[in-house]
């Protein structure tokens, strides 16, 4: 057995002790060596969405066709619901520019800023935005909203239940009782897709302009929400820009993490996982995810 093999086989039975099924890939962007785990399977993204839907707003302002100093009116409905951040929590309509907008839904995962940007450029213009990047395995149906509407907001009382749903009604093939984890339903895509879509921003690749792929880099940067792999991979000498996603069963990261500037090291790097445990907090999850991270680095490391 190779030694990718043999780290693939240590990592997926390390997820699998967390409760967490995993799809993963890390990519050294430097020399294009990559490991990973099922990376080739579609999964529910949940708010990694957000990544593909910024730059094909950002194409669109850069190109004229949107202004990025126009207000975007900004009207939350669920302002008194557990979760959400940003706009999200609003209590009153709001007017925020589209540049803004989208720091907004990037930096800080605000559902209502992205439903805003939906507007202004629907899913299917994103996936095929997407597509028209060279990237096929990444799909994008709805906004986010459509998220919201759950087991878990349907039995506000008894979330447990709503949650033990999620996690024991999927079939082999991606299919799920709960269409926003069905993958031939909800807006789906593979580890690899990700970290494609992840390599053009960091590299300029596919035809996108290097202010809009700097502008993105910089959102990433500043995320809020960075608690799943960052704390393995910190360092003094390290910056780490990524996405998360989370819905019910579902915790995902994506990032790039860069090491000794511009010559450094520079390695993308997709965690996705579906629990299988009826719970919404699990610190050790994401601990698992981190080290999992961590694991894959050392390994294109070792290889460089």
């Amino acid at each position: 057995m190779s030694d990718p093999q043999r780290l693939v086989r240590e990592l997926t039975r390390e997820l699998d002790d967390a409760g967490l099924r995993g799809w993963c890939l890390a990519r050294d962007l430097r020399t294009g060596e990559e490991v990973g785990l099922a990376d080739d399977e579609p999964v529910p993204l949940a708010s990694l969405v957000k990544v593909p839907l910024a730059l094909a707003v950002l194409d669109r302002v850069r190109r004229g066709e949107l202004d990025g100093a126009a207000p975007l009116e900004l009207v939350s409905t669920v302002a008194e619901l557990p979760g959400g951040v940003g706009a999200t929590r609003f209590r009153h309509p709001a007017r925020i520019a589209l540049d803004d907008v989208v720091y907004l839904s990037v930096s800080l995962s605000d559902n209502v800023a992205t439903d805003a940007l939906f507007e202004l450029v629907p899913p299917a213009a994103v996936t095929a935005f997407v597509r028209g990047l060279g990237i096929e395995g990444l799909v994008v149906r709805h906004p986010v909203a459509d998220l919201s509407a759950t087991p878990v907001e349907a039995m506000p009382d008894q979330p447990d239940l709503a949650l033990s749903l999620a996690a024991g009604a999927a079939t082999a093939g991606g299919g799920h009782r709960v269409r926003q984890l069905d993958t031939s339903r909800t807006s789906a895509g593979t580890a690899r897709a990700v970290v494609d879509l992840l390599e053009l921003v960091w590299r300029d690749g596919g035809g996108l302009d290097p202010a809009v792929t700097a502008r993105v880099r910089w959102l990433m940067q500043h995320s809020v929400h960075r608690q799943r792999l960052w704390p393995d991979l910190a360092s003094d000498a390290a910056t780490w820009a990524s996405k998360t996603g989370t819905l019910l069963t579902l915790r995902h990261e994506a990032g790039v993490l860069e090491e000794g500037g511009a010559d450094g090291e520079l390695h993308a790097v997709a965690v996705l996982t579906e629990s299988r445990v009826a719970a919404m907090t699990q610190p050790g999850a994401e601990a698992a995810m981190g080290a999992v991270a961590r694991r894959l680095v050392d390994h294109l490391r070792a290889r460089a």
